[in-house]
């Protein structure tokens, strides 16, 4: 028998309390069709903008994907960055994201260990927690993150999802990790944008791509079989055939 989680409201205010003397602008909707379309139409989009919901009707993932979750079982938010960096440079951003979400959730509960599967989706073990759609606009990107809180099993979108609450995970308020979230992104943009490479190195620590046997669909439809042997500072997986692949889904060959 399912236990009942116990959903905090998202709170508009005090999230934005919390991230006081930053650049965020925290948004809260009951429901929307999805917190990526919506800000991508918003009117006079400014840096740092963020849109969060409790339910989306029409949420979407990578490659068209839809991704649905029950109310106020997720974090479902998207933001909106000008990257001071070259648009050629922008490829990271979707590592980057990732990056942000495991030392948010490390701050939060350093037990529970999270990792990186190459480009973009976050794991507990070979589960999957969270995912990142990233897409350019003329002037910078909206970045869109669905995190699986609360959900139990019947919730999960997969057999091989998992959630925070599923993994025993010590904080569950959407607002306190949604501010983690937002805090951490702030820095880890802000080492890249200076030029450090010391965000892509730490993504390559969390990554639970490198090392392993790969099997890599390209949106052509091409299936490439290599071991994945390094991730660059454009963002791309470089294979051991020689290949380097910025866009397209890994799956990990046991």
């Amino acid at each position: 028998m399912e236990v009942e989680m116990v959903r905090e409201a998202l709170n508009e205010s005090a999230m934005n309390a919390t991230l006081r003397g930053s650049y965020w602008r925290v948004s809260v909707f009951q429901s929307i069709t999805s917190t990526q379309t919506e800000l991508i139409a918003k009117e006079n989009l400014q840096h740092g903008d963020v849109y969060v919901t409790e339910f989306q009707s029409a949420g979407r993932g990578r490659l068209d994907r839809t991704f649905e979750a029950a109310e106020s079982s997720a974090l479902l938010f998207s933001i909106y960055l000008e990257p001071k960096r070259s648009k050629l440079e922008w490829s990271a951003i979707p590592l980057l994201t990732g990056l942000s979400l495991v030392n948010a959730l490390k701050s939060l509960d350093a037990k529970v260990a999270t990792n990186l599967k190459w480009p973009n989706d976050l794991l507990i073990g070979d589960k999957k927690l969270a995912g990142i759609l990233v897409e350019a606009r003329d002037n910078g990107v909206i970045v869109g993150i669905g995190l699986n809180v609360t959900m139990n099993k019947s919730e999960l979108p997969v057999p091989t999802a998992t959630s925070l609450a599923l993994e025993n995970f010590a904080e569950l308020n959407r607002n306190v990790i949604l501010s983690e979230i937002l805090k951490n992104f702030a820095l880890t943009i802000g080492l890249w944008e200076s030029g450090s490479s010391i965000a892509i190195e730490q993504y390559r620590q969390v990554s639970s791509t490198l090392g392993k046997e790969v099997e890599v669909h390209l949106p052509s439809g091409e299936i490439l079989n290599s071991r994945a042997m390094g991730i660059n500072e454009m963002g791309e997986l470089q294979l051991a055939s020689g290949a380097r692949v910025n866009v397209g889904d890994v799956i990990h060959l046991r």
